[in-house]
């Protein structure tokens, strides 16, 4: 087609060479809500099709009228767009428009149905009504009073978010922190943002960077004491997101100063001024806490001696094993009687051995046992799959952690020092997945007389929190340890099984395909092709060699970004695996009616945690809302501003998969994935898989992965505390 000659009005004064348009939103294409970039179909005056407008405006909505300044550009890829360095919305002035406006989506409770019938009760005074006169709406048809209050609240919310919105535009930052800023400090958010920026580094998901970039935009001083006290608290907590609890005192300094462009010395005095008021502690001679770290570590060492030393033992062990072993027809190993009988005589106990070792079966005999003795049993695990496979394995009703300490926002844990769990034995499985802050908060609700177990691999990955609690309680010393190391002959058919002990002890994996196999290479050196390579076994051959849904198949990778990472092969298997036409885009991501989604951080509220893998069932384009069932439960609601807790699960990074267990597991290992090429990540990925899995990738990369035992190191406190006779 003959490409039309841009008709546009030239604009007068000093930017003679801007063009300017005048014009409707039709479309929005793209949006990346990290920085408001945005990709419009618009209609304008003049065009006979709809015009391409690119720029940042991430605040626009579906039928916004806009004025926008800019110029044309030639794209190779996707031909003449509109590139916008400023613009300005108004609202629209068409009965048209006014119902496409209001039908987008925009305000919740109006979808096209209502629209229409609000746009013809009212007719060009629409808007008006609704922002004078909104109880009129009850005029409609079919809305009722509930909805007419929907209305009202979600407009003067849409015009607060607008604004800001348009603030952090205007300070150069992205729109996708508007609706969490609204929700945090409501209609005072820009009166807060304009006295300290930094104040936005208490919102989840907001980092120093972004405040910085409106602190600066503000006109804040370099070394603005707000600048300097938030920038040493972004890197100390940026250390915890790897796995730190503390920072030796002249490495945060150095970290911090490289960050914030400020001098050393400067850096040092405001530690100082930090410690004073209790900001951060300081743990002699030089390791700096944030209080929450360091009271978490404090307090678990405190109560894990506490446990140590209270109440009695179970007496007449192995009596009662052998009543055991004939009530259930079974004959436990000797290794696996010894762990039992060390459990007996234990007030804590570490239980790890590696796959195909019988820990499933020893902690069911130390269930069958503690029973046979007439004591009560709880049993717990970091993740809700982590809770539903020990349930299915042993028999005996589990809970997560957050839920056996009965989480209630926002009031934290009804289960604490001052409400203790009631029971006489706690078995804690995944226990390498806890973190500092949840096993301190687990402790504190445990009575000293309980007798506590943590079962856990403590070969795979450590916990995605800060921490390193599972090591350091073996490294202390003081906590009895059983560690399984035998292979059981019926865990012997299983390649992977002993490809994972293979991996373990650094010996390179058997890699020979053969029909009835479990573990599966799919050679392919070409990292471009892996993508494509994976979605053909997610789509076609898995489900067809193993008769079953692809569903069932979970894709691990060792890292989020790049063309194999997580995020990128998310998007390819959506397209492969769900054509669903009912969507909602929140972000980069669309999200689609039975979708796999993930939840990404603990919501004490809707009681799901990070970590948690559910299936979009409802999706209400209209009410912006959509429904996730978690392990087959009642559907979870969530309306638009929450959808940023929540990512495409498909695939999912090693670390993420901690605590949970998939029929089949697809593993890319490239070069790509190089910094990550580590044996316990590789050892813990084989280990998720109940039935099959498919590595793909490089023989190069595995073993690399094989060679690299080299475990990071955190910067953790407890060994050294539990050692301490003060602890």
């Amino acid at each position: 087609m003959k490409e039309q000659t841009a008709r546009s009005t030239r604009l007068s004064g000093p930017n003679l060479d801007m063009d300017f348009l005048r014009c409707v939103v039709q479309r929005i294409t793209f949006t990346n809500e990290e920085n408001g970039w945005t990709v419009l179909r618009v209609s304008a005056r003049g065009f006979g099709e709809l015009v391409t407008v690119v720029g940042s405006m991430g605040a626009v909505s579906v039928g916004s009228v806009l004025s926008v300044k800019g110029e044309w550009k030639y794209d190779a890829k996707y031909g003449r767009q509109f590139s916008v360095s400023e613009y300005e919305e108004t609202l629209p002035a068409t009965v048209h428009g006014i119902e496409k406006y209001l039908g987008s989506g925009l305000i919740k409770g109006v979808g096209p149905k209502f629209a229409g019938r609000i746009v013809r009760t009212f007719g060009a005074e629409t808007l008006n009504v609704i922002e004078e006169t909104p109880d009129k709406l009850i005029e409609v048809q079919g809305i009722g009073q509930k909805r007419v209050d929907m209305i009202k609240e979600a407009w003067q919310e849409h015009k607060e978010v607008k604004n800001i919105m348009i603030f952090l535009q205007d300070h150069g930052v992205g729109t996708t922190f508007a609706f969490r800023i609204w929700g945090e400090f409501g209609a005072e958010s820009i009166a807060i943002v304009r006295e300290n920026p930094f104040k936005l580094t208490e919102i989840w998901g907001i980092g120093f960077k972004t405040a910085d970039t409106v602190a600066k935009k503000m006109g804040f001083d370099n070394e603005s004491v707000y600048r300097r006290k938030s920038g040493i608290l972004y890197v100390l907590n940026t250390c915890s997101n790897d796995g730190h609890c503390y920072m030796p005192r002249q490495e945060l300094v150095q970290k911090a100063a490289v960050m914030l462009e400020i001098g050393e010395s400067v850096l040092d005095v405001t530690i100082s001024e930090m410690l004073l008021v209790h900001d951060l502690i300081l743990e002699p001679p030089d390791s700096l806490y944030i209080p929450s770290l360091f009271f978490s570590e404090h307090g678990t060492a405190r109560r894990i001696r506490a446990i140590l030393s209270g109440g009695m033992q179970l007496p007449g062990a192995d009596a009662i094993i052998s009543k055991v072993e004939q009530a259930a027809k079974i004959r436990y190993d000797e290794v696996q009687k010894d762990a039992i009988r060390t459990a007996a005589k234990s007030k804590v106990m570490i239980l790890t051995g590696g796959p195909g070792t019988g820990k499933t079966t020893t902690v069911k005999g130390i269930i069958a046992v503690f029973q046979a003795a007439g004591m009560r049993i709880m049993l717990a695990a970091p993740t809700g799959r982590a809770a539903k496979r020990l349930t299915e394995t042993t028999g005996f009703g589990a809970k997560t952690i957050h839920r056996l300490l009965e989480a209630k926002p926002p009031n934290g844990y009804q289960r604490n020092e001052e409400n203790k769990l009631d029971s006489d034995v706690l078995i804690v499985d995944e226990s390498s997945m806890i973190d500092i802050i949840l096993m301190y908060n687990l402790l504190k609700a445990i009575p000293d007389n309980m007798t506590v177990f943590f079962v856990g691999d403590v070969d795979q990955l450590p916990s995605v929190g800060p921490g390193n609690v599972l090591r350091d309680m073996i490294e202390s010393g003081i906590v009895p340890v059983v560690k399984l190391t035998k292979i059981f002959r019926q865990a012997m058919n299983s390649r992977i099984i002993m490809n994972a002990h293979r991996i373990n002890k650094g010996e390179f994996p058997d890699l020979r395909n053969s029909k009835n196999a479990d573990f599966f290479f799919a050679e392919q050196s070409d990292n471009a092709l892996v993508p494509a390579t994976i979605v053909d076994l997610c789509a076609h051959r898995l489900p067809k060699y193993f008769n079953v849904k692809p569903s069932v198949i979970q894709v691990l990778c060792p890292m989020q970004k790049g063309e194999n990472g997580a995020q990128n092969l998310n998007a390819l298997l959506q397209n492969a695996l769900n054509r669903s036409g009912t969507a909602l885009r929140r972000g980069g991501i669309e999200f689609r009616r039975g979708d796999k989604v993930m939840q990404i951080k603990n919501n004490y509220d809707k009681e799901v945690w990070n970590g948690d893998i559910g299936i979009i069932t409802d999706l209400n384009e209209q009410e912006r809302t959509i429904g996730i069932s978690f392990d087959n439960a009642e559907p979870v609601s969530y309306d638009f501003a929450e959808l940023d807790e929540l990512v495409l699960a498909y695939a999912t990074t090693v670390h993420k998969a901690q605590g949970s267990e998939y029929d089949i597991v697809v593993l890319p290992l490239t070069m790509q994935h190089y910094m990550m090429l580590q044996r316990n990540l590789l050892y813990t990925a084989i280990t998720r898989t109940k039935k099959a899995v498919v590595l793909v990738g490089s023989k190069k990369a595995i073993g690399i992965a094989v060679k690299n035992d080299r475990v990071t190191q955190r910067y953790t406190g407890l060994a050294a505390r539990l050692k301490q006779t003060d602890a």
